[in-house]
């Protein structure tokens, strides 16, 4: 039932806290560029090879051994399992992070940085190796026409009338490491509490932009408060069950 269902959005701070850089804020550089300015449409067709150089150095920091996840990941991931209704969990990251913690019901709304796509044809593929602007398709034989899998500004997230869908009705929205400045995601609870009386609630270092739009903040690192409320959310469902 919809009441049953959980819906969780994480964003970038749940990944920092496993070592992966956010790009935002004062020190969110990389190279002397702004994120926007490798990741747009237009920057790649301006400089295609400092944007893969950008998604190069991210994917190789990835796939670095100390990158793990951390224990909210792996709660969401138990939530996910143990939960006794539907657990939807909707992430801005590009990383896999929570398919490697076990989470399986999983909408990556921003894309993948672990995959490819051909512009020419549309193929898509894993990919955990630099890309260049020579490397041709292995689908269509194009060159030159490779791009990372990802949603950049201005294009439009992945999966959003199912994840709208998921919203509409569910019993708890949960905002985990979010800045609350992406849209659409920062409107998601709005469209919760437009659509019914969910619980809503922000786990985050600090207050978001939308913060003031939950009904309960929790502050501190995600990988104390998340297990904290998944153990809280389980043991009630127990009390119930």
């Amino acid at each position: 039932m919809a009441a049953d269902r959980i819906v969780v959005l994480t964003g970038a701070g749940i990944s920092a806290e496993s070592g992966l850089a956010t790009f935002r804020g004062p020190g969110g550089l990389w190279e002397g560029h702004r994120l926007e300015e490798v990741a747009t449409p237009e920057a790649f067709r301006r400089d295609p090879g400092l944007v893969h150089r950008f998604y190069n150095a991210r994917r190789r920091r990835l796939l670095e051994r100390d990158v793990q996840p951390n224990p909210a990941h792996r709660a969401l991931a138990r939530l996910e399992a143990e939960w006794p209704g539907e657990v939807v969990l909707v992430t801005q990251n590009i990383d896999d992070l929570h398919e490697r913690a076990g989470s399986r019901r999983l909408l990556h709304m921003h894309g993948e940085l672990l995959r490819i796509r051909c512009e020419a044809c549309g193929q898509r593929r894993s990919c955990r190796e630099d890309i260049d602007c020579t490397d041709a398709c292995i689908a269509c034989g194009s060159a030159g026409t490779l791009r990372p899998d990802v949603v950049w500004f201005g294009e439009m997230p992945h999966g959003l009338e199912r994840i709208y869908e998921a919203l509409s009705g569910c019993g708890l929205f949960l905002a985990v490491g979010t800045s609350g400045q992406v849209y659409p995601a920062a409107g998601f609870v709005e469209a919760v509490r437009a659509s019914g009386a969910a619980r809503t609630i922000e786990l985050n270092l600090e207050p978001s932009a939308v913060s003031r739009c939950f009904a309960e903040r929790r502050t501190g690192p995600a990988a104390r408060t998340v297990p904290a409320l998944v153990d809280e959310l389980l043991e009630s469902a127990a009390r119930q069950g």
